[in-house]
């Protein structure tokens, strides 16, 4: 699918009285949705566990000392 294929389906799901930032809102997340695929078909992902343990690790020890 093009970008104008990806554009024309968007705009054909959107109500008529959105927004020029609705639109853009929208686009963008299409976007983002798109690159996040693309990073997780080439590996560059990180599993959600490794994620959780940093964050417990920085957030929540890391102030208790």
């Amino acid at each position: 699918m093009t970008a104008k294929d990806t554009v024309r389906a968007l705009l054909d799901r959107l109500p008529d009285d959105c927004t020029l930032d609705d639109v853009q809102y929208h686009l963008y997340v299409v976007q983002a949705a798109a690159r996040g695929e693309g990073d997780e078909k080439a590996g560059r992902t990180v599993p959600h566990e490794q994620v959780d343990a940093e964050l417990r690790r920085k957030w929540l020890l890391g102030r208790a000392g």
